[in-house]
């Protein structure tokens, strides 16, 4: 949450607006992501799939972990880097052009479990989110989009 919660401030900071998306069972870390970063809004559990879709097609870039949205947003044709902790990009990667993975593949990684057995979440921890900005910013051609 707390590397979520920085590539906010960093999207932020760079003028672009961050909309954090995800289920009912997600809205207290959205909470927490939106109090970390200033400006960014908390929709999980707030909106239905047709409206998290049509927030997609709009969207700069994507940013998701291992999830149905990440997979809509690349096929909307999105820039979209999946991040990969207990899930395997192998298996499931966004499959679209404008698509990237990011995953450390660590001993214990795929491990397919939502909470670390471990207790470490080295996998996602690890995974700076200057190293997702930069991923993303990849994915433009030319250059960084325009923020807006």
């Amino acid at each position: 949450m707390e590397h979520y919660a920085a590539l906010a401030r960093l999207a932020r900071q760079r003028g672009f607006g961050v909309a954090v998306l995800g289920a009912p069972r997600d809205a207290q870390t959205g909470a927490a992501i939106a109090t970390q970063a200033p400006g960014a809004l908390n929709l999980c559990g707030g909106t239905k799939l047709d409206d998290a879709i049509a927030l997609l097609a709009t969207a700069s870039g994507v940013v998701s972990n291992d999830s149905g949205l990440m997979h809509v947003a690349a096929a909307l044709g999105r820039p979209t880097v999946g991040v990969y902790g207990s899930t395997d990009p192998r298996h499931t990667p966004p499959a679209a052009h404008r698509s990237a993975t990011l995953w450390l593949h660590l001993d214990c990684s795929p491990c397919f479990q939502r909470t670390c057995p471990l207790g470490h979440s080295n996998c996602l921890r690890g995974i700076a989110p200057e190293a997702v900005w930069g991923r993303l910013q990849s994915l433009f051609p030319d250059a960084a989009p325009e923020a807006g």
